[in-house]
């Protein structure tokens, strides 16, 4: 693979580096034991669905519900 841009940084008294022209403000950054530096882009944005991360949560309080693993119930006469 052909390098879109290939230039010297140095590291400035507070460990900062600068790219120049960056496309995108946010950067995932892996550093490994050789020194090298990987920066992947990173966007924001909302996501158009839910995560497996979060439905592999919800499944597993569902299963805790039905198990009878659940808190004391909370009294909401007060409100």
């Amino acid at each position: 693979m052909e390098a879109a841009k290939d230039y010297i940084v140095h590291i400035d008294s507070k460990k900062r580096i600068t790219l120049r022209g960056a496309e995108y403000q946010y950067y995932s950054v892996r550093e490994y034991d050789n020194g090298c530096i990987v920066l992947e882009p990173r966007e924001l944005v909302i996501p158009q669905s839910i995560s497996a991360k979060t439905l592999a949560e919800m499944d597993r309080a569902i299963a805790n519900f039905n198990q009878g693993t659940v808190s004391p119930a909370v009294d909401l006469s007060d409100f």
